[in-house]
């Protein structure tokens, strides 16, 4: 399904900041957490550049994965299995001193004006819809409908981890989409073991569905986490605005105090497994 809206798509592997050409959203806002966004990287040691060859994404994922440090990219976000271009996808490199990459998230926007992803579910996972095993018992899928950008391969390095870049690399991937697309849902997948970790909170996703299973997968029972563009523009003006206070304080540190704040579940708990990691 093509996506129908033109977007100014920035040169490969540009410094965060440069790469940033805002087409929609609030151009103040996103403008401002991106620079924030960069600065808290590099005050970790970490140098974010905004990237489309795709096929580099999916080298450093096969070094990581052998090593049992990451999951395979799944089909839907492997080069090799589906159409990735400049115009639909990027992704976040973030390197360290060396010029080794210590963090990625992926971005990939869908055009589902006539459709929405409980209909999508099979293409979202797979690439393309052949018919294979699914089934979609979250409610909210439903919703997830228009123009909407879908996050995956959120992966931080072992020694890296730790360092606050879990608050920032989703956030930063979904700004870069409001600023390119007309956005009106962020979303993806999160396993039962990080919800319980209250990792989509860390993410800044504000509502959870139960749940996706892609029977024959490894990954047992998903979870949909999910916010409305205006949503996310009230929590990146949290984030500014926590960081400019803590910043402004004598003696502390410019890491935000992200606000720990309940995620909203739209079905019932009951007894699950499994592990993703599709932020």
């Amino acid at each position: 399904m093509p996506l129908d809206f033109p977007n100014i798509v920035p040169e490969n592997n540009l410094r965060l900041p440069d790469a940033l050409t805002i087409k929609h959203g609030p151009a103040r806002l996103l403008a401002r957490f991106i620079l924030e966004g960069d600065k808290a990287a590099r005050e970790v040691g970490v140098r974010l550049r905004i990237r489309h060859d795709f096929d580099e994404l999916l080298y450093v994922n096969r070094q990581y994965s052998t090593s049992n440090t990451w999951y395979p990219l799944v089909d839907a976000f492997n080069p090799e299995c589906v159409n990735l271009t400049p115009e639909n996808a990027f992704w976040i490199s973030g390197e360290n001193d060396a010029g080794e990459i210590v963090t990625t998230r992926i971005t990939r926007v869908y055009n589902w004006i006539d459709t929405n992803l409980e209909e999508q579910a099979r293409a979202f996972w797979y690439g393309e819809d052949h018919g294979q095993p699914c089934i979609v018992t979250a409610e909210a899928a439903k919703l997830i409908s228009g123009v909407v950008a879908g996050g995956a391969a959120f992966w931080v390095r072992p020694d890296f981890r730790g360092k606050h870049l879990s608050h920032w690399i989703p956030r930063i991937g979904k700004a870069l989409a409001c600023a390119r697309w007309p956005i009106e849902w962020l979303f993806c997948y999160i396993s039962l073991a990080q919800v319980r970790k209250g990792l989509a909170v860390n993410y800044g996703q504000k509502h959870l569905s139960h749940s996706v299973f892609y029977p024959g997968s490894s990954h047992g029972e998903i979870v949909l986490a999910y916010t409305a563009a205006d949503e996310f523009y009230d929590d990146i003006t949290d984030v500014v605005a926590s960081r400019s206070t803590a910043k402004s304080r004598a003696g502390m540190s410019s890491v935000p105090n992200f606000r720990v704040q309940p995620v909203t579940n739209t079905s019932p708990e009951g007894v699950r497994q499994g592990s993703i990691s599709l932020s």
